[in-house]
């Protein structure tokens, strides 16, 4: 099917999420499976408590249907615990995720009104502007409102740092598929980190309402291996 080629940006009517391509996302798609279960626990609990009542004919007349120790103790410790269940693995993944391990690439993205710009803070030549291509530039295979002239070459199996930051107004750099979402705020610089696990095209786009061109700056981070990352570095240069 025409989708599987897709396997980094979405494609129409959509259920499940994106294909990992970082270790962050698989730990972002694990941790909701495992809410997941507990949502699905609690729904078929609660829908037998409920039937269980209708169906009941002396369920209101019984000594506990209103009031009583037991059935307190349990309604108030059973989500007790599910919160706890919940809460160890989320606070797990949100200090990993927050962690940063010695980037060996770092990669400044500003936010504009209505494109990105992207500096290789190790490399001081490497500066570009990225816009959303237009549909009559689009070649054979590029996504519509998706593709831009610019791409992010990035190497993989590299820990990479990304710094964002805006000139304007709030914009929110995220792409699904390295499971990044993060605000770009004018003045402050927020940082997030990745680990590219395979070559591929990913694609994203800015999460935060920054006006009426908002829906028209995509981003683009093109993987690649070691080898030909440095000849992209060479021709830059």
């Amino acid at each position: 099917m025409f989708y599987t080629i897709l396997t980094d940006s979405a494609y129409n009517w959509q259920l499940g999420f994106q294909d990992s391509a970082s270790p962050t996302f698989e730990g972002i798609v694990e941790l909701h499976n495992a809410v997941f279960f507990y949502l699905v626990v609690t729904l078929f609990l609660v829908v037998w408590m409920i039937i269980a009542v209708i169906l009941s004919p002396n369920m209101i007349s019984h000594k506990y249907a209103n009031h009583g120790t037991t059935i307190e103790l349990i309604w108030t410790m059973l989500p007790a615990i599910i919160l706890v269940a919940v809460a160890f693995p989320s606070f797990k993944l949100l200090y990993l995720i927050d962690e940063v391990i010695s980037p060996t690439i770092t990669v400044k993205v500003i936010g504009n009104q209505w494109f990105w710009s992207y500096e290789y803070s190790d490399f001081s030549e490497i500066s570009f502007d990225s816009y959303m291509k237009a549909e009559s530039d689009l070649e054979l295979g590029e996504m519509r409102l998706l593709d831009v002239d610019n791409r992010v070459v990035l190497p993989i199996d590299t820990h990479i740092r990304f710094i964002v930051t805006s000139t304007d107004v709030i914009h929110d750099f995220a792409v699904p598929s390295l499971g990044i979402k993060i605000d770009a705020l004018p003045g402050r610089l927020n940082q997030a980190s990745a680990y590219i696990q395979r070559p591929t095209t990913m694609y994203g786009q800015c999460s935060e309402l920054c006006g009426v061109y908002h829906g028209f700056m995509p981003i683009v981070i093109e993987s690649v291996t070691i080898d030909n990352f440095i000849d992209w570095l060479s021709t830059q240069a």
